[in-house]
């Protein structure tokens, strides 16, 4: 089921990239469309299948022979810590094929990409071999590249070349670390299951701390932290909305998720050692991405600088997790959950941010702020998305957002009450930076670029496609900050093994 799951996209893209691209757009839109759809459903059998086998530990675990002389092997698996990021990946994907059911550059070309695009996010996540794992790491890299270059506005080429060299040197630390995990492991070893059951650095304090320190750099790109996010506010800017939506939306979590599955588990002793790092790194995050984002006059450069904020609040909670005694168990158990929910949260509402401001792009051809007002008016439903979009993003009670942010505040404050307290201020940022946007944006007196196209006519409102997209992304926000036992009941017992495992 896994491997059909991840490999789908790729044959369905080598299969449009044998039709001759003078056939009719639609062929290869709907053809995207319908393997985003199929994936979907792929991803919601998997997680009804798993829960119907109790919900606990590896469901779905294949185990192949791949190349055993270097101790590789074909391993996947899904447990609560990777079910809910595959299925959120299906989720974003679908909304950007009905996204992009009006593009007409270069379609066929665009299609494939995205859908080789959705194998490498799948594969990450249900890796359970290390170089598995860093195969889908690079090779989601690579297709984001093309994605930015090839899509993007008038500076993609430098952004994505900024991009790729960021993230590729990341990836670079990763594999060294990954290494050094394969060299302490006897019989030597890259599969994760075996590494975290025997724990090979523990007692070797000095050769774990430099093993994080590889994986963490090698994870906290991908997040990205300060100080490693400078590639990140222009690779949204420049990138195509559907590409911004995946960027945040999946590509972020890769980081974050890395922690969670092998930093975490496989590395212990060392996390605990170091785990103040990641708390004061968390803070940082937190609180300089909503100061950023609070100075930007670029709407899209807004959003993605609440992208570091965000994930901020997840190194915070991986970070507090690591302070292990004090009777603190409960409280460190409900910051790892949270730290999955919010993933799960930002993936869905920043990816249907990213979709709204493209909606605004079309219409204005620019994300400056000052450009805009009174566009309530003209596009009330776009307006009232954003809104809605906006306020789920700060956290507002009801949404997803107050839902992850309420764990990962309160499982921090046991642990760490110092820094979490700091961190707390970051949501006020958060709420003065939407509501500055949202009022000069689309309330005021109505005003449109000078550079929009037909500007003297009516502002189209959200079309149809547009709202097909981003409308079940904020409904998916809504059931989660309503109703959120569904998805916690995969998360808790995979939050609690973590914890287990952290405790040797």
């Amino acid at each position: 089921m896994l491997t059909v799951l991840v490999l789908l996209p790729t044959v369905v893209a080598a299969l449009l990239l044998c039709v001759p691209g003078a056939a009719p757009h639609g062929l290869f839109r709907w053809a995207w469309v319908a393997t985003a759809a199929a994936e979907l459903a792929l991803a919601v059998t998997v997680w009804v299948g798993y829960r119907a086998d109790g919900g606990e530990g590896i469901g779905y675990e294949v185990r192949a022979r791949w190349i055993p002389s270097a101790g590789v092997g074909y391993h996947v698996g899904v447990d609560g810590l990777s079910l809910p990021l595959t299925a959120l990946t299906c989720v974003l994907f679908l909304a950007c094929a009905l996204y992009g059911l009006r593009g007409r550059q270069r379609v066929r070309e665009f299609a494939a990409l995205f859908l080789f695009l959705q194998t490498t996010c799948l594969g990450l996540f249900v890796a359970l071999d290390l170089i598995l794992f860093f195969l889908f790491f690079d090779l989601s890299i690579v297709a984001m590249y093309f994605v930015i270059a090839g899509w993007g506005h008038g500076g993609a080429a430098r952004a994505a070349l900024k991009f790729f060299l960021y993230t590729f040197l990341g990836s670079l630390a990763l594999l060294l670390g990954f290494i050094g995990l394969y060299l302490a492991a006897e019989p030597h070893t890259f599969d994760i299951v075996e590494l975290t059951r025997e724990d090979p650095l523990a007692g070797r304090s000095a050769y774990g701390a430099l093993v994080l320190l590889a994986v963490a750099v090698g994870l906290a790109v991908k997040t990205p932290t300060v100080p490693f996010h400078t590639w990140l506010p222009p690779a949204h800017t420049e990138a195509p909305a559907a590409g911004s939506a995946i960027l945040a939306g999946v590509l972020l979590k890769m980081g974050t998720y890395g922690f969670l599955r092998i930093a975490m588990p496989v590395l212990p002793a060392a996390w605990r050692t170091y785990a103040v790092v990641f708390v004061v790194v968390g803070v940082v995050s937190v609180l300089y991405g909503a100061l950023v984002a609070l100075a930007q006059t670029d709407f899209k450069r807004m959003i993605a600088y609440t992208s570091v904020n965000h994930m901020g609040y997840v190194v915070l909670a991986v970070g507090a997790a690591g302070s292990v005694g004090g009777g603190r168990d409960a409280a460190r158990q409900l910051a790892v959950t949270g730290s999955v929910v919010q993933m799960v949260s930002h993936g869905l509402l920043t990816g249907a941010l990213f979709l709204l401001a493209g909606a605004l792009y079309e219409r204005g051809r620019t994300y400056d702020m000052a450009a805009y007002s009174g566009v309530a008016g003209r596009a009330p439903v776009l307006a009232a998305c954003t809104g809605v979009a906006a306020f789920a993003s700060l956290g507002l009670p009801g949404f997803s957002g107050f839902v992850a942010e309420f764990q990962i505040l309160a499982g921090s404050l046991g642990p760490r009450p110092v820094a979490t307290a700091l961190a707390v201020p970051g949501i006020l940022l958060t709420a003065a930076l939407f509501l500055r946007a949202l009022q000069r944006v689309f309330l005021g007196p109505p005003r449109l670029p000078v550079a929009a196209p037909g500007a003297d006519r009516p502002f189209p409102d959200l079309r149809a496609h547009e709202g097909a997209a981003v409308v079940p992304l904020l409904v998916l926000g809504v059931v989660i900050g309503l109703a959120p036992r569904f998805l916690l009941d995969v998360v808790e017992p995979a939050s609690r093994q973590v914890l287990e495992l952290l405790a040797r």
